[in-house]
């Protein structure tokens, strides 16, 4: 064991100083080191707990916000749905007003039209029968000038006039 370095068998006095050394180090370190040390990860372990609270937080809300969002993506498409139908109801109604009011318009033209027709019709018999009668007139005042060109034919008529008088007054 001679040829060993003298690390490796380190001789009585040096294994005292290199304990002394290492309790003066030790107990430095636990007076000035080792508080600052567990300061440190005393602080990095509540950063990081704070951390992981904060994240949790945010997942919670965005968790919520996508919620919230399908909420009122969901209202959106119900209005959407609500607004298409009111349009479609009054489209319809409006559809359905103009059809009525153009059978009304239509009923109105046709009566019109009706009365038009009668009144024009009833035009035409009233100037038929003016024209009839101005015929009728003119043929018998030639039947009455031909009958009456003579005096005897003139007496003949005004006593058959008269006989049709006398007839009537005993009859009433």
């Amino acid at each position: 064991m001679e040829n060993l370095p003298s690390i490796l068998t380190p001789d009585l006095g040096l294994l005292f100083w290199m304990l002394l050394a290492f309790l003066v180090v030790f107990i430095v370190l636990s007076k000035f080191g080792f508080p600052v040390i567990i300061q440190m990860v005393e602080k990095r372990k509540n950063y990081i707990d704070e951390s992981l609270r904060k994240a949790h937080e945010a997942s919670e809300r965005l968790e919520n916000i996508q919620q919230e969002g399908e909420s009122i993506l969901q209202q959106a498409r119900e209005k959407q749905s609500q607004i298409l139908k009111e349009a479609s109801d009054t489209r319809e109604a409006i559809v359905e007003k103009a059809q009525q009011k153009a059978k009304d318009e239509s009923s109105r033209l046709i009566s019109d039209a009706k009365t038009e027709i009668e009144t024009e019709k009833q035009n035409a018999l009233r100037d038929i029968r003016s024209q009839v009668a101005d015929l009728s007139v003119q043929i018998a005042e030639k039947i009455v000038r031909e009958k009456l060109s003579s005096d005897k034919a003139q007496m003949e008529l005004i006593n058959q006039m008269l006989n049709d008088i006398s007839i009537d007054k005993t009859n009433v």
